[in-house]
């Protein structure tokens, strides 16, 4: 895949970050601050400007669309969007009005795209069902209630190790060459996060989780255009759209992005919860930072652990840790 087919296929995966029209000034900046960071490595790509342009609309969906010629980068490119518009839950009026139309402007394989389409349902679902709902109201209440200092129902040592797991599965998620496996690292960081509130005696609806995860500067859609972005421009996403492993190598740089939030977000939550959650927004965002950059010097001591988790995962056995069986 040469740079101006990347391009294009970035484009689209943009334009689709910015189809709902809803998007926050902050998630804006974070979808720029990762356009400049991705152009950087790739150097062909002049991806700060890109995003300029799918912002003001100065290059169309259409041309964009029509200089893929390929069929397996149209479905490629079609994947991405959906798993753009679907990684901050289900899709709006508007994130279906555009995919309709990208659907049509790529002139897909109906059959493809709908098998895409189920899978991308079925992982959506998981991720709404990672943190089960609770009743209208009780989060709030709990969190207004007078601080305590929680104790969890579990040793810390068993919550380590539980936020270990998740960052290693999730580090082997962005080894795998599939265009669904980055959709499956929110919903196990959402899984993550309840089960650390559920430790300390807080139940949490996902509405919630995703709002803590935010708070802390993790953007959801920001975070999936990141992930792909990397592997797009690593190569891991090959020859037939992502269908067979690309250079390991190459997708250093993203496994160390998904192991060390993962982590470095677990080890949040368990000090948010365990100090009565009293963190106001800007205590997260530097406490997740000052997390960041440990969480990424360990990913290199659990390379070899991530590249066996890797070989093994399948998406049946993605989709069980999901649910919890």
């Amino acid at each position: 895949m040469n740079p101006e087919q990347q391009k294009s296929i970035l484009t689209i995966a943009l334009y689709a970050a910015f189809a709902d029209g809803a998007k926050h000034d902050r998630e804006r900046e974070e979808i720029r601050r990762i356009a400049e960071s991705l152009g950087g490595e790739a150097g062909a790509a002049d991806l700060s400007r890109l995003y300029q342009d799918v912002l003001l609309k100065r290059i169309s969906l259409e041309a964009t669309a029509a200089a893929l010629q390929d069929p397996g980068e149209r479905q490629l490119a079609y994947e991405m969007a959906v798993c753009v518009c679907d990684a901050d839950g289900r899709q709006s009026e508007a994130e279906q009005r555009f995919l309709n139309e990208l659907k049509a402007l790529l002139k897909l394989d109906a059959g493809q795209a709908a098998a895409f389409e189920r899978e991308a349902d079925v992982i959506v679902e998981l991720s709404e069902a990672a943190a089960p709902a609770v009743v209208a109201g009780a989060a709030v209440a709990a969190a207004s209630g007078p601080v305590v200092a929680a104790q969890p129902n579990v040793t810390e040592a068993e919550l380590d190790k539980s936020i270990l797991n998740y960052a290693l599965m999730n580090g082997a998620l962005e080894l795998l060459p599939q265009s669904w496996a980055s959709m499956a690292i929110i919903p196990l960081q959402i899984k993550m996060v309840y089960g650390i509130g559920r430790a300390h005696g807080v139940q949490l609806d996902q509405g919630h989780i995703k709002e803590f995860i935010a708070a802390a500067g993790v953007g959801l859609t920001s975070q999936y255009l990141e992930q792909f972005g990397r592997k797009l421009l690593g190569g891991l996403l090959g020859k037939a759209a992502g269908k067979t492993f690309g250079n390991i190598g190459g997708a250093t740089t993203g496994m160390a992005f998904s192991f060390a939030t993962t982590y470095a977000l677990g080890q949040l939550a368990k000090r948010y919860y365990a100090g009565g959650r009293v963190m106001n927004t800007q205590v997260l965002r530097d406490s997740f930072q000052n997390l960041l950059g440990p969480a990424k010097q360990m990913q290199t001591q659990y390379l070899p652990q991530i590249r066996q988790q890797a070989g093994t995962l399948d998406m049946g056995r993605v989709m069980a840790m999901v649910r919890g069986t």
